[in-house]
């Protein structure tokens, strides 16, 4: 296990729990599941989780301002939040079931990257359609072009409906032959285990 993922009121006492342990404690942040709320309300749900001890903070954009075209404001409410984090890494919910088309998730994955995501991740979980193999796939050929554009790794994480070894291992595979063996690790791959574990 990679992170215990919690509200923000829940943080201090994940990580008493976890105490001694290497497993981090990851919050959902900024009005997860939905996004809608004002940024101040995004940054000081951040801020707070933050403070209490999260080590990653799990954002969800504005899905109804990406699919109106405000891309300019999806990106500087990720750069918001991400400063926000502070040392903590910022993991950046697309909710891809709610972006309609492949090219829409290719370009809500690049804008998070650009942004400053450290991770990006399929969904909530409370949307269906949610993680597929075709829109991690795209999502994981982001990060290739980034990495290869820049060095920079960034992680991934498909989240929702994947609740068997057999499907995990295809995603696997995929991560291996698409982006190479280093991202087969809980610091660049993850997945959202719910209903895996």
């Amino acid at each position: 296990v990679a992170a215990v993922c919690v509200y923000p009121t829940m943080v201090r006492t994940a990580k008493q729990a976890l105490k001694g342990s290497k497993i981090n404690v990851a919050s959902v942040a900024t009005a997860f599941p939905s996004g809608l709320a004002p940024l101040k309300v995004k940054l000081d749900d951040t801020k707070f989780a933050v403070n209490e001890g999260a080590d990653e903070i799990d954002m969800v954009i504005s899905r109804g301002k990406f699919l109106q075209g405000e891309y300019n404001f999806v990106f500087d409410e990720i750069a918001a939040i991400k400063e926000a984090c502070g040392k903590a890494h910022l993991k950046v919910i697309l909710e891809t079931g709610e972006l309609s088309t492949l090219d829409n998730v290719r370009k809500a994955s690049d804008l998070a990257i650009l942004a400053g995501a450290d991770f990006i991740k399929t969904s909530t979980g409370k949307i269906q359609p949610a993680a597929t193999m075709p829109v991690t796939l795209v999502m994981l050929e982001a990060i290739r072009d980034h990495y290869y554009k820049t060095g920079q790794m960034i992680g991934m994480k498909p989240a929702g409906g994947i609740a068997t070894s057999k499907l995990a291992l295809h995603y696997l595979v995929m991560v291996k032959e698409t982006l190479g063996a280093a991202w087969l690790s809980p610091e660049w791959f993850r997945f959202g285990a719910s209903k895996l574990a």
